[in-house]
């Protein structure tokens, strides 16, 4: 999936002088605090860490409270969604105007009736609004689905998403996967030689058969301002 990137950072925690003694916990919660969060500095979403701290000489800040400021590196996980990426996420809800999604269980997208395009068509099954497509019918929306869909913007404050299926490639992973991979030239030679292997392990069994993821703190860290990425035109 597109939109996730690994960052080394080099940072420094500020850490109050109480914390002395139990500067670790200080540091590991101060990076806690970032996580599942929109951060401008990282141009993302920190959703895990790896923190090195090769020294552990702090430097003493100025001031009213004299902060320790201690160095670290570490190892960021980003998700940072941008327009025209494929993402890919679970359907929680489906109604005839819009497809609802949870994206790596804490991000959500909406993609609206006019960002799903003409193949597929909004039908009652079994009691439960599904979208099957016209010319596939096998393709089926419905909730619980792992869909692929295109970014088209992101509300950074709330980390929402609008997304599309506009574009072919674009739908339920599993026949996207399935199809896509069997329509190449590469994907029908790979299909015939796991064909090959079946067919020859099944005459061997018949055989046998036979007989035969710079740092600051609450203080100094500035809260992201809701910002709207969108489509360039």
């Amino acid at each position: 999936m597109e939109g996730l990137r690994v960052s080394d950072a080099n940072l420094i925690v500020y850490v109050h002088p109480s914390k002395a003694n139990r500067v670790s916990q200080a540091i590991l919660r101060e990076l806690s605090s970032l996580l599942f969060k929109f951060n401008e500095i990282f141009d993302g979403v920190v959703l895990a860490y790896d923190v090195d701290i090769p020294s552990k000489d702090a430097k003493i800040l100025p001031g009213i409270h004299a902060y320790f400021g201690v160095k670290l590196k570490a190892k960021l996980l980003l998700f940072s969604p941008k327009p025209n990426m494929l993402l890919e996420g679970k359907v929680v809800k489906l109604a005839q105007e819009s497809i609802h999604i949870i994206v790596l269980g804490f991000s959500s997208a909406v993609i609206t009736d006019d960002e799903i395009r003409g193949e597929f068509k909004y039908k009652i099954k079994h009691g439960e609004g599904v979208f099957i497509s016209r010319s596939h019918k096998r393709h089926v929306i419905k909730v619980g689905t792992m869909i692929r869909f295109l970014v088209k913007s992101l509300d950074e404050e709330i980390l929402h998403m609008t997304g599309s299926l506009n574009s072919p490639h674009t739908g339920s992973i599993l026949w996207l996967d399935k199809n896509l991979e069997d329509a190449s030239p590469s994907g029908r030679s790979t299909k015939k030689r796991r064909e090959n292997l079946e067919s020859r392990e099944m005459q061997e069994h018949d055989a046998v058969d036979g007989g035969v993821v710079s740092l600051d703190n609450s203080h100094q860290i500035k809260r992201s301002k809701k910002r709207k990425i969108s489509e360039k035109c």
